[in-house]
């Protein structure tokens, strides 16, 4: 795998496994589990976020009850759910590293394509904000597409670019509920999941770049 295909999607998460692995596939004849991490924020809430990891790396003596950090990259993928096939999102662990209270729990640092024209909004408070979705290479002419929002002077920095145009953000991964109603007119809670912008370029030399809050304030 080329350098470039290992460095444009890195994530970094430390917090707490809250449930037991899962057996989800096998590949190369190597098992692979899914599970969940919480992870905290700043402002006290938590972000709970899918893993899908090796059983090889589950039987690394850090994975115990105790916090841990995870490294790799966060991938999506197809799934046909009631019969819609819907875009999930999962962070795939590539490695576990000692846990340190002094790293940033929660970051994502990706290269990737806008695929998507952005939508730009402002909320009932005025904040403004914008989706996008970016297409981030991965090996074997595949690509990973992931939902980001950016917030303030980010949002109207990118809302007017053009598909293709290639973006440098770093982040962190939020996890978002919210409701919606299905068929029969009831309410139900989902969750989403998306790359919540703190810094955005669209070049390597990292200027017009905006530096946001960690819950996305204004910069």
């Amino acid at each position: 795998m080329s350098y470039d295909l290992m460095t444009n999607n890195v994530v970094t998460l430390s917090g707490y496994i809250n449930e037991e692995p899962q057996y989800s596939h096998q590949m190369f004849g190597e098992g692979f589990y899914e599970a969940q991490i919480t992870v905290p924020r700043l402002s006290e809430q938590m972000d709970i976020i899918p893993i899908t990891i090796s059983e090889r790396l589950l039987a690394d003596e850090r994975m115990g009850d105790g916090p841990v950090t995870i490294t790799g990259q966060l991938r999506s993928y197809n799934k046909l759910i009631d019969g819609r096939s819907r875009l999930l999102l999962t962070v795939f662990v590539r490695d576990i590293l000692d846990y340190d209270t002094e790293r940033n729990p929660n970051t994502i640092d990706i290269t990737g394509y806008i695929c998507k024209l952005p939508v730009y909004r402002t909320t009932p408070f005025k904040r403004e904000i914008c989706d996008i979705l970016l297409a981030v290479n991965r090996a074997y002419n595949k690509s990973d597409y992931l939902p980001c929002i950016a917030w303030g002077r980010n949002a109207r920095f990118v809302k007017d670019m053009p598909i293709g145009e290639k973006l440098i953000i770093n982040g962190r991964i939020q996890s978002r509920s919210y409701q919606k109603l299905n068929e029969f007119g009831e309410a139900e809670t989902k969750v989403a999941y998306e790359v919540s912008i703190n810094r955005i370029s669209t070049d390597e030399s990292g200027e017009e770049c905006c530096i946001e809050g960690n819950e996305g304030e204004e910069c």
